[in-house]
């Protein structure tokens, strides 16, 4: 949810380029344009709007997955002939999720976990042969991105399903740092 400002003036977290340890933060009071106010998110500045921010990464994606899975081909079998695709994984944790739309069925909800953490690292691995440092934009609105962001979503309601509230708790921060809108996107808002 989005802080409500009463003035522009506002305490908020920027993460930083500088010389340091990766994802150092850096505490700043001053006036916010506009602009900038609408970019913030819970006090947290994402590089959409900062300057000082890596570039967002924009993944290739798998178009021969894409394509099959678009065609109809079950998602196993395109999770097997592309393992690298995490929007294969997105498919099944996705698929295992809502068999247990509420949670009974545990060993659905482990599965949709599994294949939810698979998709995750294959994504992890493209996101840094794509130049990712382990923070910066990864927007929903690039296509090839959602199934990374996809299982990043699937994981945190699997590990909520769990009981596991650090894990969700840092899926969503992976989203809202890659992009705010992805938690709305996926329906965790």
């Amino acid at each position: 949810m989005a802080p409500r400002f009463s003035t522009r003036w506002a305490r908020f977290t920027l993460l930083t380029a500088l010389p340091g340890p990766p994802n150092s933060r850096v505490e700043w009071t001053g006036r916010l344009s506009a602009r900038a106010e609408a970019r913030c998110l819970n006090g947290v500045v994402t590089s959409f709007g900062d300057l000082l921010g890596p570039q967002p990464v924009l993944l290739t994606g798998d178009d021969e997955a894409e394509s099959d899975l678009l065609n109809g081909t079950a998602p196993a079998q395109v999770a097997a002939a592309h393992p690298t695709a995490s929007i294969a994984w997105a498919y099944l944790a996705d698929a295992a999720l809502e068999a247990s739309a509420d949670g009974s069925d545990i060993g659905k909800v482990i599965e949709a976990y599994a294949y939810a953490r698979t998709g995750y690292h294959r994504g992890l691995d493209q996101l840094r042969r794509h130049g990712w440092k382990g923070f910066g934009p990864v927007p929903w609105s690039h296509e090839p991105n959602q199934g990374f962001l996809r299982c990043v979503g699937a994981l945190a309601r699997a590990a909520n399903a769990v009981g596991e509230q650090d894990e969700y708790l840092r899926c969503l921060d992976l989203l809202n740092d890659s992009d705010p809108s992805a938690v709305t996107h996926l329906g965790l808002a």
